[in-house]
């Protein structure tokens, strides 16, 4: 029994020990990077060390009663009926039981969902298939794309490290900081989930939910959409940049300095190959999941765009369809995402790629034109 015990009190001790150690294991939860994390790992594990013990204790009895009471031994069952101490027993047992589970739980979970004095405020908005990240603080925008290769995704070249795990444009955050999100989605339901961080949490269409963290750790943090959102939800990843103070300044410096830059693409005339150029890295982050890299779609879900009436009909219904997306379809609008080059840029060389040879090209100030001057301005070039 002695040796029995302790054997006990070691898988005891391993189980409820918290931190890298533990989380190293591919069956176990990511290495905490934050405070809430760690509680949530350590609730995790003392829950997990509660249903071991009910299981030893439960099949234990079981299987003692099993062997020791059996008839071949020559032992009789007992009958009776009633016994007030055995019932207050089975009741107050589970009670402390779920007690000493419920406590802790609700500790957590109210923790979790304390968004108050955050040190920086970031809106997260679900697409299909991307994310979109509005910094209050700091005045910067930005979308976050899937960045693993068509060449992996479609088995034509070795899988990466971090296959389906990367992004264009990583959320980046000071460490130390205590950063809270306002979750929600432009479509259909998504979920934004960074286990390392310790936040989860649904992004629904028309409601704003909260979530915070507080990075301890630099480091990079992975994690994924976990609501089922459609064809591509296995290819939305999330990236989120933990840096220092310093760092984390320069990049915005950095973002706010692009965005200037860029702003001034929707003023310009491109010639048609940089258009051409442009547009299929548009294409491929905004459009491909749809309608395919070889613009051919997916019969019966996406149409094709090469050889389509609207890639190779007048410009002005095509860039309609592109800015105001079509009611009723799968095809989104991305006026609200896209600049007025992006867009000129994309439009153009769906209407030159493929099958579609019609030589002609969409400007920024054609985009401006048609948006029509509404409330809805251009947002800065990606």
């Amino acid at each position: 029994m002695r040796k029995t015990g302790t054997r006990l009190a070691a898988w005891a001790t391993l189980l409820s020990a918290s931190g890298a150690a533990t989380a190293d294991y591919a069956y176990n939860l990511q290495a905490p990077a934050s405070q809430i994390a760690r509680d949530v790992f350590q609730l995790h594990n003392w829950i997990m060390l509660v249903c071991l013990g009910i299981f030893i204790v439960v099949f234990g009895a079981m299987f003692y009663s099993l062997i020791k009471h059996r008839k071949s031994v020559g032992h009789k069952a007992a009958h009776f009926h009633e016994n007030t101490t055995v019932e207050v027993i089975w009741t107050v047992i589970p009670f402390v039981i779920l007690m000493g589970m419920a406590y802790p739980a609700a500790r957590v979970v109210i923790d979790m969902k304390d968004t108050s004095n955050p040190d920086m405020t970031i809106k997260i908005t679900g697409y299909q298939w991307k994310w979109g990240y509005d910094y209050l603080n700091e005045g910067v925008s930005f979308y976050s794309n899937l960045s693993t290769p068509r060449e992996q995704i479609e088995n034509t070249a070795t899988k990466g490290e971090h296959y389906l795990l990367e992004v264009d444009e990583p959320m980046v955050v000071p460490v130390g900081k205590r950063v809270r999100l306002l979750i929600t989605a432009n479509d259909v339901l998504h979920a934004w989930w960074v286990p390392a961080l310790g936040a989860k949490q649904d992004a629904i269409p028309g409601f704003i939910r909260d979530s915070w963290f507080t990075a301890d750790k630099i480091g990079t943090y992975r994690g994924q959409c976990v609501e089922l959102c459609g064809k591509d939800h296995g290819f939305m990843p999330i990236v989120v940049e933990v840096v220092s103070e310093e760092d984390y300044a320069k990049w915005v410096a950095k973002k706010k300095g692009a965005a200037d830059v860029a702003a001034t693409d929707n003023t310009r005339t491109f010639d048609t190959a940089e258009l051409i150029t442009r547009g299929q890295k548009v294409y491929e982050a905004n459009c491909a999941a749809c309608h395919q890299a070889n613009g051919m779609g997916l019969p019966g879900a996406f149409p094709a765009i090469s050889g389509s009436k609207v890639a190779t009909g007048p410009v002005e219904a095509h860039i309609d369809i592109v800015l105001n997306g079509k009611p009723g379809t799968a095809m989104a609008a991305f006026g609200g995402q896209l600049s007025d080059a992006d867009i000129a840029a994309v439009v153009t060389y769906q209407r030159n790629a493929w099958d579609n040879k019609v030589g002609d090209a969409a400007q920024p100030a054609q985009i401006a034109a048609a948006r029509g001057g509404s409330e809805a301005a251009a947002p800065a070039a990606q």
